[in-house]
């Protein structure tokens, strides 16, 4: 089974929001008092400087170092130092610290709002202080602390329950935590709000089985899930070998294994993958066929493998010209490839290519004296018929 990896759009701007700005290079701006300026002053100056940040900075870039930025926050600070329990200021200081990314600080902030409106938040509001705790939530996951992470999701999904990145991250943080009831309760509300979506339904589905796997296997394999949506292929085939030595009966984590070892061309590590799968009772077609491939490209080179499969598949589509390329192309990557070479000598000679075809049998014979087959074609070569 080859899961679909279709990552959330939402999930991949917010991880890059985590990663990027967690943890600033500047401290809080300060909150200098202006004897001079009133509070609804600082409030009317941090706003404006914000939109002056808006207009001034490539969307998306919103960052707390940038000069206007790290202006507009000072001035809302000022406010609110000026007047405390101002609800209006505490809500724009809040939003400054979310929109550039501060997530500590833009935490502080909206607890310090609901503080002082306890029922009087705007559903808005409340949404932008989950993407908070998520962005937190996600970078204590990068951190592998697992823990604190799963509590800034939780955070997350009691401020915003309809919330599809908390929900899924909660689950797997369960997942991972080895609490498989309560992560399929979790992946089971992530697919209400996101129906049909082929990656929560492959993790349902995974939360089911995963206790015959464990806990560490299970962890494993999802840390290398999500090795593969960031696109760092050689971690995650690391991560699913990491999971398939835990737990030997997991037959998605060798035919992860195997699959990423095929596009990474690394044929030992795809025949070790394949050897695991094929061995277990759920086995399946393509399992023992990718071992096929697996164990010629452990003999001849992966490319050369997947080159002959390819003008195979050329050759039973009707393509003729197109096999016969193919083939040859198979015997450039790999001389010593004895199949591909016969195979050539068959496709020259249906095409009565006679001298052609008598080069590649021969090559085939000389390589395996045993080709009966490519012995008789060749004498007919020779002959011309």
């Amino acid at each position: 089974m080859t899961p679909i990896r279709t990552t959330l759009i939402l999930t991949a701007l917010l991880f890059s929001g985590a990663q990027a700005q967690t943890a600033p290079s500047t401290s809080t701006p300060s909150a200098a008092p202006q004897t001079a300026q009133t509070a609804a002053q600082a409030a009317a100056e941090a706003q404006s400087l914000a939109a002056r940040a808006r207009a001034t900075y490539p969307q998306g870039s919103a960052s707390i170092d940038q000069a206007l930025w790290k202006q507009a926050a000072a001035a809302a600070e000022r406010a609110v130092v000026a007047e405390p329990g101002n609800p209006d200021y505490l809500r724009l200081r809040a939003q400054i610290y979310t929109e550039v990314g501060f997530w500590r600080q833009a935490e502080l902030g909206w607890e310090a709002y609901f503080r002082a409106v306890p029922t009087g938040a705007a559903a808005a509001d409340t949404a932008s202080a989950a993407t908070v705790q998520y962005n937190l939530g996600y970078a204590a996951y990068t951190r592998n602390q697992p823990s604190q992470a799963a509590a800034f999701f939780a955070n997350c999904l009691k401020l915003d329950a309809s919330s599809v990145p908390c929900t899924t991250w909660a689950a797997r943080t369960a997942l991972e935590a080895g609490n498989y009831a309560q992560a399929q309760t979790l992946y089971d509300q992530a697919l209400v709000l996101q129906p049909g979506d082929k990656t929560l339904t492959y993790f349902r589905s995974l939360s089911q089985s995963a206790g015959r796997y464990g806990p560490a296997a299970t962890r494993a394999f999802s840390r290398a899930y999500g090795e593969l949506d960031a696109g760092r292929k050689a971690q995650a085939l690391a991560g699913f070998q990491q999971a398939a030595a835990a737990a030997p009966n997991f037959a998605e984590a060798w035919r992860e294994s195997g699959k990423l070892a095929l596009e990474l061309g690394d044929a030992p590590a795809a025949l070790a993958a394949y050897t695991g799968a094929a061995a277990l009772p759920t086995a399946t077609a393509a399992d023992r066929y990718n071992l096929s491939v697996a164990q010629e490209g452990v003999a001849v080179g992966l490319k050369a493998v997947q080159a002959f499969r390819a003008a195979y598949a050329r050759y039973t589509a009707g393509d003729k010209t197109g096999a016969e390329a193919g083939f040859l192309g198979a015997t450039t990557l790999s001389p010593k490839y004895a199949k591909a070479w016969a195979w050539l000598g068959r496709t020259r000679y249906e095409a009565r290519n006679f001298e052609g075809a008598a080069q590649a049998y021969a090559q085939a014979v000389q390589l395996d004296p045993a080709d009966r087959s490519s012995a008789y074609f060749l004498r007919l070569a020779q002959q011309g018929k």
